[in-house]
């Protein structure tokens, strides 16, 4: 059986910048993507594609077998959640307020806030840890606290697909963790989760499936074990390093070696 959400032979660009040409993906359903490269690469720009934000120049993106473009907006949304890397809340906007637009797609004009959306909103601020945080306004938090707040939106929007566009920024380190530890159970619990990372080890220790993009393309894609080593990481990175198991779960760690001779 195919893969629900796909990309087939894009050309994407920004007015006359092309950034991606001939690309194509296959998004794992029920797996945790992994999408990793230095800034610049077209993995952000890939993430607004799958979500219609950005119009291919050529190419299509499909969701069970039907182009994005073909779904009304809220039938889209209640399907593909996505986070964005530079989100803005509107000025003096409380935080549970803005965590409760995530179920603007399953609204209508004619049905009344439920106990099933009570409930969504309840326990997407309860996973982030922002609970606390309900009636605080959106512009008092810190930029990890913000972050939190804009993941708990997402959660309670329940799409089966989950794209994040760097979610793990602003976080500290024990945040960080946390929400990858999420994210996992969550594709555990059925979901398919897409993240753009930074941090090539967490990628590695959370990912079922890793894709590596340079220049707008597709270096390589699939287990971390399979295809993270030193020449992909110097391919991709321009990184000399060594790569280890690590020590907790044996997937592959990177370790720089800038001192190492060209």
């Amino acid at each position: 059986m195919a893969d629900r959400l796909s990309a087939q032979e894009l050309t994407l660009r920004y007015g006359e910048r092309v950034v991606s040409t001939r690309l194509s993906l296959d998004v794992p359903d029920g797996a945790f993507t992994a999408i990793v490269g230095p800034n610049a690469c077209g993995k952000s720009t890939l993430l607004r594609a799958f979500v219609r934000l950005l119009r291919p120049a050529e190419g299509t993106v499909r969701f069970d077998g039907r182009e994005v473009t073909a779904y009304p907006t809220k039938t889209l949304a209640r399907s593909l959640g996505f986070l964005p890397q530079d989100p803005v809340a509107p000025d003096d906007i409380k935080v549970r307020q803005l965590v409760a637009r995530g179920r603007f797609p399953h609204q209508s004009l004619l049905a009344a806030w439920s106990d099933v959306d009570e409930r969504a909103v309840t326990g997407a601020m309860e996973a982030a840890g922002i609970a606390e945080l309900a009636g605080r306004g959106v512009h008092e938090l810190s930029g990890g606290q913000r972050q939190r707040v804009w993941i708990a939106m997402v959660l309670a929007q329940e799409t089966p697909y989950l794209l994040l566009d760097e979610p793990t920024s602003f976080l500290d380190i024990t945040h960080q963790y946390q929400l990858l530890t999420l994210l996992a159970r969550l594709r555990d619990e059925g979901r398919t989760v897409v993240a753009v990372l930074h941090d090539i080890n967490q990628a590695c220790r959370y990912a079922d499936h890793l894709v590596a993009m340079k220049d707008g393309h597709v270096v390589a894609e699939g287990t971390a074990e399979s295809i993270v080593d030193e020449a992909l990481l110097k391919e991709v990175f321009d990184l000399p390093c060594v790569v280890v198991p690590d020590p907790v779960t044996g997937t592959p760690m990177v370790v720089p070696n800038l001192d190492a001779s060209p």
